[in-house]
């Protein structure tokens, strides 16, 4: 049983929960930030890649030195917007969208 001292009362329970859910939000942004950050801008880089009307090799690199620049804004965003909602629905769904086209366009002849 948890002693309780004088000077510092216990948290109340409404006020543990609104902690608990706040490090839960700041979790998923997190992951949002770095990892749906890293899918979505694979999937743009290997799109523009594929769309390119170069040599693959040239393709790939300047598919690749963008992504680098926007994975930063991206990720900035990620904890600058308010809304979580949001967050997640746009870095998944340009991954989704961004690896729906890559899987649809096909391999490059």
């Amino acid at each position: 049983m948890l002693m309780q001292r004088a000077d510092k009362p216990l948290m109340p329970a409404r006020r543990r929960w609104q902690i608990r859910r706040s490090a839960w939000a700041m979790l998923a942004r997190c992951l949002t930030a770095l990892v749906g950050g890293y899918v979505a801008m694979a999937t743009v880089a290997t799109l523009s890649a594929r769309l390119l009307p170069i040599a693959r090799v040239e393709a790939t690199v300047w598919g690749v030195i963008p992504a680098f620049l926007f994975y930063a804004l991206l990720s900035l965003w990620c904890f600058h917007e308010p809304r979580l909602a949001r967050v997640v629905g746009v870095v998944w769904g340009t991954a989704i969208v961004a690896g729906a086209a890559i899987w649809l366009l096909g391999v490059r002849p």
